[in-house]
């Protein structure tokens, strides 16, 4: 028996959380590759430097019966200093980018998880495109800035208005509203 699912399929649910699986790294550093790489070429063969030895990555999961079976987005997360956190490399699939605000609910979890861990101050080099996306969402232009031959802004979130994520194993679901923490009820 076999289900035949029709020729384009949206998958029903979204998890974006911390990577924690081998297979969610591997497709996490696989899709930035793909966005970074070949669709934008903004770096020649691989986009992965110091800084991913010590990130966090976050990934959005697509899920099939309530099962996660695939990366199409990410983004990762570190502290530079005490309290100064930086989001960096935050790239959704190509098919996906339309789909309930993916790229929105892994902001909140970047911005969240760090919250959780004492920032105070989260920083993020945006492509010039993306800037009004990140203004919605509570961020405030600093500079202009060319990266990679790229338009850039230099932005900084509003951490206070974004709620502390304790648990980023456990995530986010990504919906058409507002993301939901997932987890154990308190």
């Amino acid at each position: 028996m076999y289900c035949d699912l029709p020729a384009v399929f949206v998958p029903s649910e979204y998890r974006v959380k911390q990577a924690t699986q081998r297979w969610e790294f591997a497709q996490a550093y696989g899709l930035r590759r793909e966005v970074f790489c070949v669709e934008q070429r903004v770096f020649e063969s691989d986009d992965r430097d110091e800084i991913d030895t010590h990130a966090r990555l976050l990934v959005a999961l697509a899920c099939v019966g309530g099962t996660p079976d695939q990366v199409v987005g990410t983004v990762r997360i570190h502290e530079a200093s005490p309290g100064v956190w930086w989001g960096s490399r935050l790239a959704v699939h190509r098919a996906f980018r339309r789909h309930v605000g993916l790229g929105t609910t892994l902001i909140h979890l970047a911005v969240g998880t760090a919250r959780a861990h004492g920032c105070d101050t989260f920083f993020a080099h945006v492509q010039k495109q993306n800037a009004e996306l990140f203004k919605r969402l509570h961020w405030n232009w600093l500079a202009d800035e060319m990266l990679c031959d790229r338009p850039h802004c230099l932005m900084s979130a509003e951490v206070d208005w974004y709620a502390p994520c304790h648990d980023p194993e456990w995530g986010l679901a990504a919906g058409v509203t507002a993301p939901v923490a997932l987890g154990v009820p308190a």
